[in-house]
């Protein structure tokens, strides 16, 4: 049987990952928000607008239905279109990690040994989760490299700064 700790410690990565996107976020100009390095890369308005697709497909009814769901059409996660503005895929983000959150607040520690399935694949829960998190901790530090690129010299570091992890 799950943990609540188990839970808990899930929620707590997810909400890590969150933290370092919007404060990679916070350091974007909105002209970079959509700039790729080249023809081949994301940029963060793709990744942003990828990770609130899948986010709006798998935790919605995430127990109960595939969480590939038939109104998902990934591919076109991957392209901006002309009514694709920072706020309305920001706000798309947002309402993807309210979604998670409530999703798991409703979870119990029993549920994380109930199958789930991904694209017809069977998991546990718990499998699932943990697919989440490394999914989203992947994009989200693809987010935060372009962030980091495109700020330079105004970039504020999202962990020790560099010189100052020896303690004194």
């Amino acid at each position: 049987m799950g943990t609540k700790t188990q839970l808990d410690d899930i929620l707590s990565e997810f909400r890590r990952i969150h933290e370092l996107g919007e404060a990679a976020l916070a350091q974007v100009v909105d002209e970079d928000f959509f700039r790729t390095l080249d023809g081949e890369n994301n940029s963060i308005a793709i990744l942003i607008k990828h990770l609130a697709g899948n986010m709006r497909s798998r935790w919605r009814d995430f127990l109960t239905t595939d969480g590939e769901k038939p109104d998902r059409h990934r591919d076109t996660e991957f392209t901006i279109v002309e009514a694709d503005s920072r706020a309305s895929l920001t706000a798309r983000w947002d309402a993807a990690w309210t979604l998670l959150y409530d999703s798991l607040d409703g979870l119990s520690p029993s549920d994380l040994h109930r199958t789930v399935y991904i694209r017809g694949e069977p998991q546990t829960a718990h499998q699932a989760l943990l697919r989440s998190v490394r999914h989203y901790a992947y994009h989200v530090g693809q987010l935060i490299l372009l962030a980091r690129h495109w700020a330079g010299d105004r970039w504020t570091t999202l962990s020790i700064p560099r010189g100052q992890s020896e303690v004194a």
